[in-house]
């Protein structure tokens, strides 16, 4: 009996893929779920298959040269910045992707490392673990309405995120100069809004417009004593520069759920800063939501597929 034709997983660091196998079962496709890093292992892993779906890794124009047999490159989630885009538009190659899930579960998680910053919440919490009751060890605390968050991007997290402050009570302002205003929101330059914010919270995609938008140069411009929140993609910051800015005292503090590098290595300068606050790229997760991310990621393969032909055969 002749193989059904194959989809390849090339990484996924979720409890299982059942989800995304009954999908591709139920099209007629059988689904291996490898473990890949490289350019090398993911076409090692991807020889003959007709589609591919990437969590992080790196599917290049070399990947896609050395895979003739791809027709459908997909990615868990929103970001399609481990695809080369033009090395599959060359090639007619379909690029799916599940832009709109989670989104709550962004915003709500970039709130909650707003108040951890702003509340001291883990300065506190740490400081009564090691045996000490005082309110002042979170720091000089302020008011939240006497504050500004600033927005970079007002997609549908970044506009999530407006609103939940707004809700809070903190003063907004945003910058994106593709999206209309946010009730409530101040639309301004990226300039005005990094030297005027307390609290600069990243929403922005990554892509080559934006990789290192926040640079050295960006982290000096916003305001002394300022924090930093992202929840977007690590890429989007200089990881070094931010690590000087705080370590300067420019900055008083970041909280980051993506780094540039993930996971985080052992000896990482930002493990030894206690003004930084670390989650582990966990901002998207919900049981739901990862539940429909697997879900809608699958099924847009096997749609993406369904106009070659049967099994995938253009």
């Amino acid at each position: 009996m002749a193989r059904m034709s194959r989809i390849v997983i090339t990484d996924c660091d979720h409890p299982t893929i059942e989800i995304e196998r009954a999908i591709f079962a139920r099209a007629g496709y059988e689904v291996d779920l490898a473990q890949c890093h490289t350019v090398n292992e993911v076409v090692a892993a991807g020889v003959g298959a007709v589609a591919l779906l990437a969590q992080y890794a790196p599917i290049t124009d070399a990947v896609l040269a050395a895979l003739p047999s791809i027709r459908v490159v997909g990615t868990y989630g929103a970001s399609l910045d481990n695809i080369e885009l033009p090395a599959a538009a060359r090639r007619g190659l379909r690029v799916v992707n599940v832009p709109d899930y989670g989104v709550d579960e962004v915003a709500d998680h970039t709130i909650g490392l707003i108040l951890a910053l702003t509340r001291g919440i883990v300065a506190l919490d740490r400081t009564v673990h090691t045996g000490t009751w005082d309110f002042r060890s979170g720091g000089e605390l302020r008011r939240g309405s006497g504050q500004q968050v600033g927005v970079i991007g007002l997609g549908l997290i970044g506009s999530a995120v407006a609103r939940r402050a707004l809700a809070l009570r903190f003063q907004v302002v945003a910058a994106d100069p593709r999206r209309p205003a946010v009730e409530g929101v101040r639309l301004v330059e990226l300039e005005e809004l990094l030297a005027t914010s307390d609290l600069v919270s990243v929403n922005t995609r990554l892509d080559l417009s934006t990789r290192h938008l926040l640079d050295a140069a960006a982290l000096a411009r916003m305001k002394p004593g300022a924090y930093l929140i992202n929840t977007s993609r690590g890429g989007v910051v200089d990881q070094a520069a931010l690590v000087e800015a705080l370590r300067s005292g420019h900055l008083g503090g970041a909280a980051l759920d993506v780094l540039e590098r993930e996971p985080i290595a052992p000896d990482d300068p930002l493990l030894s800063l206690p003004n930084v606050v670390l989650t582990p790229h966990a901002a998207f997760y919900s049981r739901e939501s990862l539940a429909e991310m697997k879900r809608r990621a699958a099924e847009a393969i096997t749609a993406a597929l369904a106009d070659y032909g049967p099994l995938g055969q253009g």
